[in-house]
């Protein structure tokens, strides 16, 4: 990423924070390069276990030239996938996590490696979401395709 492309990702994600100032000299002192940032606001995140959000990052990138951004947590046990905001109030999808409203999330600074939670697709600026029902149909496709390579028992 980019100087430039780094500093609007800060400022896109920061102008949900309740201190923006707060949360940048925060984000730039902290030596975990993470901070605290609300869910609900702009966004919501869709959280998925590893196992289905890796092969789920794969479908939707053959699908869409770029999609919104998407988090992975210490040791890629679960995935965080950007969606507009208000979509975890209609998730009906089992096995899925949501962070909307009256949540915070750890979220690490674009453009800067951390030791634990990082960017997958970093927040591009532009407030580029996923598209909920196009995650949906990822995640199906994911899911079958992990199906198929399960091994047969009997």
């Amino acid at each position: 990423m980019t100087g430039s492309g780094a500093k609007s990702a800060v400022e896109w994600l920061v102008s949900v924070a309740p201190d923006p100032d707060a949360c940048r000299w925060e984000w730039e002192r902290n030596p975990l390069g993470v901070a605290l940032l609300p869910a609900g606001k702009l966004w919501d995140v869709l959280i998925l276990p590893g196992e289905l959000g890796y092969p789920t990052l794969d479908v939707l990138t053959r699908c869409i030239d770029r999609p919104g951004p998407v988090l992975a947590d210490f040791g890629d046990a679960r995935m965080g996938f950007f969606v507009p905001e208000g979509t975890v109030t209609r998730w009906v999808g089992t096995g899925v996590r949501g962070a909307g409203r009256g949540t915070w999330i750890v979220v690490p600074y674009p453009g800067r490696a951390t030791g634990g939670v990082r960017w997958l697709v970093p927040p591009d600026g532009s407030g580029t979401l996923t598209d909920p029902a196009l995650l949906e149909l990822a995640m199906h496709e994911a899911a079958a395709q992990l199906a198929r390579e399960e091994p047969k028992s009997r």
